[in-house]
């Protein structure tokens, strides 16, 4: 296999990325080369999301484009990994036969062998509870050099009733404090200064440890890690955040104001029938202590519209709440029957377009909200990590602030400077903004 040129299509969320970044280390390491485009690549794998329909759609349409590459003789083989391989290995094996091989997603770092010939068939998907994960698999990281994610855990171990992910992933499998810290400290040494730390629960991080741990612990082995600067908690699930963890959020300068806090919903009525395992007052408790605590921070939640039985009164409780806590980053999506999860037998099914007329209103108002809140950041000092310079103009760079997740939120365009450099963290002060994006000069 040595010599073969390799695209790799990555979808779905970032911990799929980080899965992707690991297949891509496997097969570098048996002397292949990485191409950006399938039109020069000998080798496509395609890594899929299946967590909700549209995702599902957008794997199988990127399948079935590769596929047709390789039915024109574009390319020699194609894989296709992941969630959705997880899902229906048989079925996919029947209606697409140019695929030559479905790998689960507890057996990609096989990908290499399976391609070699050396293991494995056609299908290769084993149980997702699969508890000799080689959380030390080399990596590559693809986000550019000076920011990375650092997956601290596999599986999820809660039940919510809407969600396949456990179905698909397992359980919970925390990663060890050792483990972690050797990854961020060669990551660190490879000049990753930005470091984004996830999971399918981050605040359960350690409960499954034998000594039991938790996220406050992992933290403060992090933050003495060299090179480090800014460390971001995506992921957090509101109801079970340790002890200690929003006092060091709060008094540690390298963890970054932002948290990601997906809350899905403000009804306890609907977050009953989710069995997310929380109500709305400890909701809005946990939003008040973070707000407290720390003063500046930003916060980025997803809610969930048009779940079985919502009501007119529950979704427009959901809108006030949204209103009223004025989350500087939301991200929302209607709800997906899926197969195979608890909330696909109920009754009182939404139809679509109640559901797409909810999803409208909610984000509209968030729009509104998230522009007030970057017209509030003109004339602010804040810290920009540089990333590139812009492909527009020569005289501008391209950076996000701490109150920018990579890939998710906006960026930040910065003037250019003889000091400025990518990797860098520099201080600028916000001149303009946009809806999303925002213009700085640097200080």
């Amino acid at each position: 296999m040595s010599g073969k040129r390799v695209h790799f299509v990555s979808l779905g969320c970032p911990k799929n990325r980080v899965d992707t970044e690991t297949m891509l280390a496997g097969l570098s390491d048996e002397g292949c080369s990485m191409t950006p485009s399938a039109d020069d690549a000998d080798i496509v794998v395609v890594n899929t999301c299946a967590f909700v329909e549209d995702a599902k759609v957008e794997s199988i349409e990127t399948i079935l484009e590769m596929a047709q590459r390789k039915d024109d003789g574009q390319i020699e083989k194609l894989v296709v990994t992941g969630c959705l391989a997880q899902r229906y290995p048989e079925e996919l094996a029947s209606e697409m036969p140019e695929v030559d091989h479905f790998v689960g997603t507890n057996d990609l770092t096989l990908v290499t062998e399976i391609l070699d010939g050396r293991t494995g068939g056609r299908i290769s998907v084993g149980n997702p509870d699969r508890r000799d994960f080689n959380w030390d698999a080399p990596r590559y990281n693809s986000m550019g050099g000076h920011t990375a994610y650092l997956k601290v855990a596999e599986g999820c171990s809660n039940t919510c009733a809407f969600c396949i992910i456990p179905t698909l992933r397992g359980p919970q499998r925390s990663r060890g404090v050792e483990s972690v810290v050797r990854e961020a400290t060669q990551l660190a040494e490879q000049g990753v200064v930005e470091f984004n730390l996830i999971a399918q629960d981050l605040t359960a991080w350690g409960y499954d440890l034998k000594p039991r741990q938790n996220l406050t612990h992992l933290l403060r082995a992090l933050v003495e890690v060299d090179g480090i600067r800014w460390i971001r908690l995506m992921y957090a699930y509101p109801r079970s955040f340790p002890k200690g963890l929003v006092e060091l959020m709060a008094t540690e300068d390298k963890i970054v104001p932002y948290l990601d806090m997906p809350l899905q919903h403000i009804s306890d009525s609907v977050l009953k029938g989710m069995k997310r395992g929380t109500r709305g007052e400890a909701i809005r408790k946990r939003v008040s202590e973070l707000r407290d605590a720390i003063p500046d921070i930003c916060m980025r939640t997803t809610m969930l519209v048009g779940y079985p039985g919502e009501t007119d009164d529950d979704f427009e409780e959901l809108l006030e709440f949204v209103k009223e806590s004025k989350f500087e980053r939301l991200g929302a999506f209607a709800y997906s029957r899926e197969e195979g999860t608890p909330s696909y037998e109920l009754d009182q099914q939404l139809d679509e377009n109640t559901k797409a007329a909810r999803l409208d209103r909610l984000m509209f108002e968030q729009r509104s909200i998230a522009r007030n809140h970057n017209q509030n950041m003109v004339g602010r000092e804040v810290e920009v990590l540089v990333e590139k310079r812009s492909e527009e103009s020569e005289l501008v760079w391209i950076g996000r602030t701490q109150f920018q997740a990579p890939e998710i939120d906006g960026i930040t365009y910065l003037g250019s400077s003889d000091d400025v450099k990518p990797g860098q963290i520099v201080r600028a002060i916000v001149t303009q903004s946009t809806d999303y994006d925002l213009v700085a000069e640097p200080v």
